[in-house]
């Protein structure tokens, strides 16, 4: 196995991060469940999603597969949402128990919460690393940007942390597939995009074992390491089937604290976890898209879509079309940076609500 030189964070702790995301349900009494045994599993910070469906899909982009059965993925969303005080108090209850309180905003409405919240970062999923809006708004609060950087280039990249700005982002590694296969990871990324863009780097790990990604991201220099946590992995959230519960998130932790400062720790590592394994996920340090997400790229990010039926001749305004994810069910449409370009242009041809807008639906 090829040596590799450790770099850690600044001789500093890695920030673990316990992302609950939406399985708290809406109910402060599972939040609190949720809180207290992150805290207890040895989290350093506790992160939530704001969600207001209208800041992500729209009502037409159809149905997802739950446990209870099919349900249309913009009314699960409607049921997710909460007012600020909801938050509120998930952030104290996150400071009682000596956590840092994160949230991931998905549009202006709940990075507007989010600044009242008073949070010190703030963190943007994959999805949302192309919504430059969102991210223009995101830095004019002077707040430090977590930027998970799923289906994404190396050029997708840089044009988001030009928004952002370098010294004031933390690019997080990250395979938006759900569950990940930990082969894919290609962990040399860590230490790369900080030679490329200057930035600190951490990871979003959606892969099932608790262990091999965050142990070698901590030796490989991460700053921050971020998994989803849940009570048990047959609840109903989102996100459930592939969060850690309590015991294996604390054994997470064990592993990281072991090998954020260890000396030789690959050598230790592959005694630890199998030379293979941690060889398979350091992979190359060439940015790809990786197989099990290659396949969604230009589909789960943003792009321009119609709001409403919009004929035939009717001008687009940015009230009639927004900037939505397609969740692979309706039609991409431009690229966000496109968007006040086409404002103002007439429509050639009709577009059903929901769908993206093209370059050949303008006249």
């Amino acid at each position: 196995m090829k040596k590799l030189k450790p770099t850690a964070a600044d001789g500093g702790r890695v920030k673990i991060i316990a992302e609950i995301g939406t399985s708290h349900e809406g109910s402060l009494s599972h939040a609190r469940e949720l809180i207290e045994a992150a805290a207890e599993s040895g989290a350093d910070c506790l992160k939530t999603q704001i969600v207001f469906a209208d800041e992500i899909i729209h009502p037409n982009t159809g149905e997802v597969a739950l446990p209870g059965g099919n349900i249309r993925l913009f009314d699960r969303f409607r049921e997710l949402e909460q007012e600020l005080e909801f938050f509120m108090r998930l952030k104290q209850m996150s400071c009682d128990c000596g956590m840092t309180f994160l949230a991931t905003p998905f549009g202006m409405k709940s990075l507007e919460y989010l600044t009242e919240l008073g949070c010190e970062e703030i963190k943007i999923a994959s999805p949302e690393l192309n919504h430059f809006p969102l991210l223009e708004r995101a830095a004019d609060t002077g707040k430090k940007i977590l930027l998970s950087t799923g289906v994404s280039t190396l050029s997708d990249i840089e044009a988001a942390v030009d928004i952002t700005g370098r010294s004031n982002t933390v690019l997080f590694h990250c395979i938006t597939s759900y569950p990940a296969p930990e082969a894919e990871y290609n962990l040399k990324l860590i230490p790369l995009y900080k030679n490329i863009f200057g930035t600190a780097a951490g990871v979003s790990d959606h892969s099932i074992d608790p262990l091999l990604v965050p142990a070698v991201s901590a030796a490989l220099g991460a700053e921050y390491i971020e998994k989803h946590f849940t009570l048990s992995k047959s609840g109903s959230g989102l996100d459930d089937p592939i969060a850690q519960s309590p015991g294996d998130f604390s054994r997470m932790v064990k592993i990281i604290r072991r090998y954020e400062k260890t000396d030789r720790p690959f050598e230790k590592l592959s005694g630890e976890l199998g030379a293979d394994r941690v060889d398979s996920v350091l992979g190359d340090g060439v940015k790809r898209l990786a197989p099990s997400e290659a396949q969604n790229y230009g589909l789960t990010n943003r792009s321009v879509h119609a709001l409403t039926f919009l004929a035939a001749g009717e001008v687009l305004t940015m009230e009639n079309s927004a900037l939505l994810r397609t969740e692979k069910k309706l039609r991409p449409g431009l690229r966000p940076e496109f968007h006040s370009i086409i404002v103002g242009k007439k429509l050639k041809k009709s577009i059903d609500a929901g769908q993206g807008i093209c370059w050949t639906d303008l006249l």
